[in-house]
Order: C-alpha cells, then sequence, then structure tokens
C-alpha cells in the first residue's frame, strides 16, 4: 500500500487539505490545484473540517489551519514551547523590568499565547489567547521576515513597516518597533525557531516610549535573543 494512501479516502483528502494549509492560507482554488481534489469535494471536506475548528478562516476568507490542530498538539505533549514558555518569559521579565510576551502566528493574525507580565507599576502586556495585527508590531515583522517572498509581498501590501526594516531584522536577528502598533508603546523581538530551522514564534518585550526609549533594541535586544534562542534549543532536543 502506498504510504501515502491509507485505503480510507475520504480520510487521505481530510489529511491532504490539512497538509497543504501548513504552508499557509490557502483559497479554495488554491487547495483544489495544490491537492488535485475535485472542487466540490475540497469544499466540502475543507468546509467539515472547519466545523471541527481543524481549518479555520483568516480575514480575507481563505482556509488555515484551524485552532483544533494546536489543541491537539498540547494535548498530546507535542507542543514543548508552551511548556518552556513560562519560566523564560519570567526569566526575561526579570532580566529587563518589562512585560514578556510569546507569539505565534495563524494566517493574518499572532496570537499571544504565553506572557509574563510586569510585577509593578505600568502593565502593557496583552492578555494570553489576543489576536493582533500581523501589519504592525516588532512581532509582527520577525513572524514575516522569515517567510517566502511571495507571503513577505502579501504581508507588506498594508503594514506599517517596511521591506528595507525586515531585511534588517533579518540580519541582525531581532526587530523594534516604536510606537507603530500602539501609540506610546515600544517592542522588541526575536524568533523562535523549531527543529526544521523554520521561524515558529517571536519571543517579545513591550512598555512605554518613556521607558523603553526610541532604540529599545540597544537595551533590551541581547535579552530578548538570548530567550529566544534557549527556547529554539529546547525544540532541538530529543
Amino acid at each position: 500500500m502506498n504510504k501515502k494512501n491509507s485505503g480510507v479516502g475520504v480520510l487521505d483528502k481530510a489529511v491532504a487539505i490539512l497538509s497543504t494549509l501548513e504552508s499557509g492560507p490557502h483559497s479554495l482554488a488554491e487547495l483544489v490545484a495544490a491537492t488535485g481534489i475535485a472542487r466540490p469535494t475540497a469544499h466540502r471536506l475543507a468546509v467539515a473540517l472547519e466545523f471541527h475548528r481543524l481549518v479555520a478562516r483568516d480575514l480575507t476568507g481563505r482556509f488555515i489551519v484551524g485552532p483544533r490542530s494546536g489543541e491537539l498538539g498540547a494535548a498530546a505533549g507535542e507542543d514543548r514551547l508552551l511548556a518552556a514558555a513560562s519560566p523564560a518569559l519570567s526569566a526575561l521579565r526579570d532580566a529587563t523590568g518589562e512585560s514578556a510576551q510569546l507569539y505565534r502566528r495563524q494566517g493574518d493574525i499572532r496570537i499571544c499565547v504565553a506572557v509574563a507580565e510586569r510585577l509593578s507599576g505600568l502593565r502593557d502586556s496583552v492578555p494570553v489567547g489576543a489576536a493582533l495585527t500581523m501589519q504592525a508590531g516588532s512581532a509582527a515583522q520577525i513572524l514575516l521576515a522569515w517567510e517566502d517572498s511571495e507571503k513577505i509581498h502579501r504581508g507588506l501590501a498594508n503594514a506599517r513597516f517596511t521591506a528595507t526594516q525586515l531585511s534588517a531584522d533579518r540580519r541582525r536577528g531581532w526587530a523594534q518597533s516604536v510606537g507603530e502598533r500602539e501609540a506610546g508603546v515600544a517592542s522588541v523581538s526575536a524568533p523562535v525557531r523549531g527543529p526544521n530551522g523554520k521561524v515558529i514564534a517571536a519571543v517579545s518585550i513591550s512598555g512605554p516610549i518613556e521607558r523603553l526609549g526610541r532604540q529599545p533594541g540597544r537595551i533590551h535586544a541581547a535579552a530578548v535573543v538570548a530567550t529566544a534562542a534557549r527556547l529554539t534549543e529546547h525544540l532541538a532536543r530529543e
């Protein structure tokens, strides 16, 4: 038996759709082209998978991997990133004195999946589960910067950062933003990579410009990059 064919046709087609969506958002026409599944069947399966939250839609209506996939991964103990994130973010918060966050991309938005709040004074973090734009902020820059050129071009269409900024982010390994997503707030972010080297998350700190200044990376980039590197190393271990 072909290892790509279980003999249960409908299941094989559903898995083909999910595997295709791992690379990013797809319209129905793009799903049909990528999988070779007939359009009515592809639509029926995608909608069924959406019902079970294995598939979702982005802001333009394209199909994306749904939240249930991540929930199943976490339940199976496969999502080691979240397990390591809490102590890592707490240490980063203690080292910088600023709120620390971990973001993962989901289609055209980024989700805050872990937070270490600043212990006193003004708290300017975002809650776990918050969905933020991919068009502004240092974490959005990081989550886009290492994508392929087509995705970068698409992501820059309405972004408040530029291709030049993303090039600088890739060169130095971190990003900063000052008042880009929210007036008065600055942030610094760095990439977390999976075992295959792909950027899967962004570690960030954020705080008021009055504390972080107009060049927050000069002060905090080293600590943010080190935290992201520790999480990357954790994921690389057997």
